[in-house]
């Protein structure tokens, strides 16, 4: 397998690092704080003990055998052929690890971002090298969630996507492909078109906090759990999307009229939805909820490794 290089090891940069060493990679990592570096190797450790626990990896041991610590950047990016940058989202610090890398990096490697919203052409613009520079956006974690959104900035090379559409597949991840740069990528800008309807539909009196997820958990969650959008409409009319938005869209295209407004999150309605949310769990249980909800994850994911093969 390839050597890949973690740039930046947060919790995103943890989990890149169970990704490619779980698939057999060579993972070097590398953190501006070499501390910190050192200490994110001894968490991803008992990540990898958790998983096991669960059924989703059978050899932490040998797993974490693959994975690397180095002090200096040029000694992650020494041979690497593809590299995952895991800095702050902040667009001048970008510029600056990416002038470094593109220095540093032999010619062909692949520098990916794991940036959540900032476009490739924000901070590769000047670079010699920018062909081989793109986005590679995870879901995290991303060793529980595969999806990756891959998205080149204008002069990012077809050779540049086609690779790393291929090292995310390699690596067991499931890559989609963003034909042109847009602020968000598409998973946040449908994330933040459910949320703001669900803001406006709390915050208008419509339905309680708590029904309101009950929608999403036990309602159109539970099919899109397994099937986009589009599969889940093309099976809910007799002859497929066609008939469904024929169907259909009249309604959505009503209710689309209600839903323009881009103003900011009012300071009440933030604060009825803390109020509602920590009366249904204090702020002492969070982190113990986010526990179980990994969990969740990680026994939805096995169910779903079982139903692909």
């Amino acid at each position: 397998m390839i050597k890949t290089a973690i740039i930046g090891t947060g919790l995103i940069g943890q989990a890149w690092a169970i990704v490619f060493a779980r698939a057999g990679c060579q993972t070097i990592l590398w953190d501006g704080n070499y501390q910190a570096a050192q200490k994110a190797l001894e968490l991803i450790a008992l990540q990898l003990e958790d998983l096991q626990q669960n059924g989703l990896v059978s050899e932490p041991a040998a797993i974490l055998q693959n994975i690397r610590v180095v002090q200096h950047l040029d000694e992650a990016l020494e041979d690497a052929e593809y590299v995952q940058e895991n800095l702050p989202e902040n667009r001048d610090v970008k510029r600056a690890i990416y002038k470094e890398m593109d220095a540093l990096a032999p010619p062909g490697t692949i520098l990916a971002s794991s940036t959540s919203s900032i476009p490739a052409s924000e901070f590769t613009q000047d670079l010699n090298g920018r062909h081989r520079c793109l986005v590679a956006h995870p879901v995290n974690p991303p060793y529980l969630i595969p999806a990756v959104e891959i998205c080149g900035a204008p002069w990012t090379s077809e050779q540049t996507i086609a690779k790393t559409r291929q090292i995310m597949n390699q690596v067991k991840q499931k890559p989609v492909v963003i034909h042109k740069e847009l602020e968000g990528f598409i998973l946040n800008r449908l994330q933040g078109a459910l949320l703001r309807e669900a803001y406006r539909l709390v915050e208008l009196g419509y339905v309680s906090v708590e029904d309101l997820d009950v929608t999403i958990k036990d309602g159109l969650g539970l099919r899109w759990a397994f099937m986009g959008p589009f599969e889940t409409i093309d099976l809910n009319a007799p002859n497929g999307i066609k008939e469904y938005s024929e169907r259909y869209g009249p309604l959505f295209q009503s209710i689309s009229k209600e839903q323009t407004s881009t103003e900011s999150w009012s300071e009440s309605l933030i604060t009825k939805l803390e109020n509602s949310r920590r009366e249904q769990l204090p702020n002492e249980q969070l982190l113990q909820r986010r526990l179980w909800r990994d969990k969740q994850l990680m026994a939805l994911l096995k169910h779903k490794q079982k139903q692909s093969l």
